[in-house]
Order: C-alpha cells, then structure tokens, then sequence
C-alpha cells in the first residue's frame, strides 16, 4: 500500500510529467512553470479523486505547494 507521499507524488507526475521525481517535494505554484490556473485546478482534481476528499474551493487559495498539499491531506 503506497503511502500519502508516494501517492501525492503519482498526483503530481501525472499533471507534470517533466517533474523529476526529487523535485516534487520541493513543488510550488512559483517554482513549476507549468503550474497555471488550469494546471492548479487539474492537480487538485485528481488529489480529491485519488484520495477520496472534497477540496473547499476556499481551501484552493492555500494548497499550492506539495508541501501544503501533504499537510492537508495528513489533516483531513
């Protein structure tokens, strides 16, 4: 059984597949050229789908760094 981590990361290799894989735990909406709005969106789509979890649109605002993202779900 995968861990939170390991399954956030498969979250985040699949909206951004030219993430190596240590850079993801350092992942950030300002470090990730390719995270745009609709690439925000995408990602936290398949987050709530992977994990079973409805996002608050009001919680979108604060969830964007993996590192957030990983407090969040150990949270809910």
């Amino acid at each position: 059984m995968q861990t939170i981590s390991q399954r956030l990361a498969n979250c985040f290799s699949n909206v951004f597949p030219d993430l190596r894989s240590g850079e993801i735990p350092r992942a950030t909406a300002e470090s990730v050229e390719a995270w745009d709005s609709v690439a925000h969106i995408t990602l936290l789509s398949a987050i709530s789908e992977e994990f079973g979890v409805e996002l608050e649109v009001e919680d979108y605002e604060e969830l964007t760094s993996y590192r957030a993202i990983a407090e969040y779900l150990e949270k809910a």
